[in-house]
């Protein structure tokens, strides 16, 4: 079984995505979509904020109103569009979210630290969670049926409420529970750049020690790679942006984050 992540940026190629997973089925894919949820917040008359953490990874800082955009657009619209792509290939597919079963469990961050003007700031946690366990006996259950698996990253939490969480650490943790053959993690990039030039390989030690040197957004794709990959599963970076992407991904174009 194949786990892929398509960030939002690679949405944009999502027929070519849709075209190419058909002939991986069934796989599950789990998909960003943080662009669209600020264009429809804009739309709303809510301004989206994006705050960074100490370690400089880049989040939505979700509030209420914030929240209801997000699972409007990534459980709604942006999740069934995905869907409708993957049947008109003739992919059994299923739509779903972290909420469904539940199948991903997270935990409400109460405060978080944030980087403003450079300075630290402790600020309330708003609706973002962090994954603390997850139920494959939804995913399990469709996979068994012949069904591909589209989850959105939404998160039911420990006391009830609907989260936002984060793309990267939802695939990851899905990488650790349902111990796929490889992640394959679709961005707008051709893999993890050094100096210009893309690496082809490297150790999941390298990619966690590589984290702290590359810039937001790539850190913590290598971050959740490290640790897939510290656990026994190959991770594939690779551009979503491309022709049969997937297919290029696994015949080695991008970055592999070997165990």
């Amino acid at each position: 079984m194949l786990l892929v992540k398509a960030g939002g940026r690679a949405l944009l190629n999502v027929s070519e995505i849709a075209r190419d997973l058909a002939a991986y089925s069934p796989f599950v894919l789990v998909h960003g979509g943080g662009d669209q949820v600020t264009s429809y917040s804009l739309k709303m008359g809510v301004t989206p904020r994006i705050v960074i953490s100490p370690s400089g990874v880049k989040s939505r800082y979700t509030d209420a109103r914030e929240l209801e955009v997000y699972i409007m657009v990534m459980a709604g619209k942006l999740n069934k569009e995905i869907v409708s792509k993957l049947l008109d290939r003739g992919v059994k597919a299923a739509g779903i979210s972290g909420l469904d079963g539940p199948t991903l469990i997270a935990e409400r961050k109460r405060k978080i630290v944030v980087v403003e003007k450079g300075r630290r700031r402790v600020v309330p946690g708003g609706y973002t969670g962090r994954i603390v366990a997850v139920d494959t006996s939804l995913i399990r259950a469709l996979l068994s049926g012949g069904f591909s698996v589209v989850l959105a990253p939404v998160a039911r939490g420990t006391q009830g409420e609907a989260l936002n969480v984060d793309g990267d650490q939802a695939a990851y943790q899905l990488a650790l529970a349902l111990k796929p053959e490889k992640l394959v993690i679709l961005s707008d990039v051709d893999g993890v750049e050094v100096d210009g030039s893309p690496m082809r390989g490297m150790s999941w030690l390298e990619a966690a020690e590589l984290a702290k040197a590359v810039g937001p957004g790539m850190n913590r794709k290598l971050l959740m790679a490290s640790k897939a990959a510290e656990a026994g599963v190959e991770v594939v970076i690779a551009s979503g942006l491309k022709e049969s992407p997937v297919t290029r991904a696994l015949g080695g174009e991008g970055t592999r984050v070997k165990p």
